[in-house]
């Protein structure tokens, strides 16, 4: 007997992360009993008992498929063995650390039956820290708006670049050609072209999905020589962008934009470039800015952000650098027990680090010149 293929694939990658696992798999299972529902678990050979977890919740409920790998392949590979072994019409990646939340996958699958084939399905999500607080992910109002592509959709160029936020016509992507790319930062090279190829984007506005914060095992926390990743993997973004010709020629300077404040944060970190790495690191977020600055220029943000881009256009790194531990040395000082009520009152540093993006009325415009001084 044939059976009919689900309507909707869940697909867990797992390596070392038994003691989340459970909440994953019971989030995503919970609430739903419905044979539209499949999990696929790739135990991309964990070192722990996540293989033998998912073994145990596969033998309670049929719905789920455990895939397990002979070798460690990574996070990429791995979504990518699950997209192969995948059988529902959409696909939804969701890792292994964190959760869905309650009602989801129903409200997911309630949305899918009622509108007509769309080729990418955008939910909200929240950030989750270890002290319980929560932060919203998506800017109000950026998922808010009818069916449609990104030309008609264009705040989603707001959101995070993130494969776990987004459900996907799996017929869509084959035809699209896509999957994870090898490395670190694997969302860079996948979120925006799947956002830019789509021709029917449609939108969820409720919180489905929750990150896990965690203080250890993101590379966020990790100083590696691995954070040089990023850079084939935004090559990657810009050569699938350049397939969809002029048609998304307004998105450029803010996809630009995106991009160096994305490095500008990732050198900035002291927990992601290792610090005799940061100078090269930096003099490539200067190649990156000559080599993808759109012709008809992009916003500059006002203000200390912008002085860092300039920084980046002049490929200044000292200069960079001793603003960079000046500002340092201020939030040490700020945090000491020692500082007295002045210091407290104090606001904060005029320089930001942390890649948040200003108002409209903070932008301006700058067009390219010939190339770096």
């Amino acid at each position: 007997m044939t059976h009919a293929a689900p309507l909707l694939s869940v697909i867990v990658p797992v390596h070392g992360v038994e003691q989340y696992l459970p909440r994953c798999l019971n989030s995503v299972l919970t609430g739903s009993s419905t044979a539209d529902l499949e999990v696929v678990v790739v135990d991309d050979h964990s070192p722990d008992r996540c293989g033998r977890i998912a073994a145990q919740v596969a033998r309670q409920d049929p719905r789920v498929r455990v895939v397990p790998l002979e070798r460690n392949v990574g996070l990429s590979q791995a979504r990518n063995v699950g997209i192969d072994h995948a059988q529902g019409r959409y696909l939804w990646f969701v890792d292994g650390d964190d959760w869905l939340a309650p009602g989801a996958v129903a409200a997911v699958l309630t949305r899918l039956t009622e509108t007509a084939a769309v080729d990418v399905l955008v939910v909200d999500h929240a950030e989750v820290f270890p002290d319980g607080r929560v932060r919203p992910g998506t800017p109000p109002g950026a998922l808010a708006g009818d069916p449609g592509p990104l030309l008609r959709r264009p705040r989603l160029m707001e959101l995070a670049q993130s494969a776990c936020t987004k459900v996907v016509r799996r017929e869509f992507l084959d035809e699209l050609g896509l999957r994870f790319a090898d490395g670190w930062y694997e969302d860079t090279s996948f979120s925006h072209p799947l956002l830019f190829a789509a021709e029917r984007i449609d939108t969820l506005e409720r919180v489905c999905y929750l990150y896990r914060q965690r203080p250890e095992g993101a590379i966020t926390k990790t100083v590696s020589d691995r954070h040089f990743e990023v850079f084939p993997q935004y090559e990657r973004m810009w050569q699938a962008v350049a397939k969809t010709g002029e048609t998304y020629r307004r998105f450029r300077g803010q996809l630009f934009r995106f991009m160096i404040d994305h490095l500008l944060v990732i050198v900035g970190s002291e927990f992601r470039v290792p610090p005799q790495r940061r100078r090269e690191f930096f003099a490539q977020v200067t190649q990156a800015y000559w080599r993808w600055l759109p012709p008809e220029g992009y916003p500059v943000p006002a203000g200390a952000a912008g002085v860092k881009h300039r920084l980046v256009r002049q490929g200044r790194y000292g200069v960079y650098a001793l603003l960079r531990s000046a500002w340092r040395s201020g939030e040490r000082m700020r945090r000491s027990p020692a500082r007295s009520p002045e210091l407290d009152a104090t606001p904060h540093s005029p320089y930001r680090w942390d890649g948040l993006e200003p108002s409209a009325a903070q932008v301006r415009r700058i067009r390219p010149t010939a190339g770096p001084p």
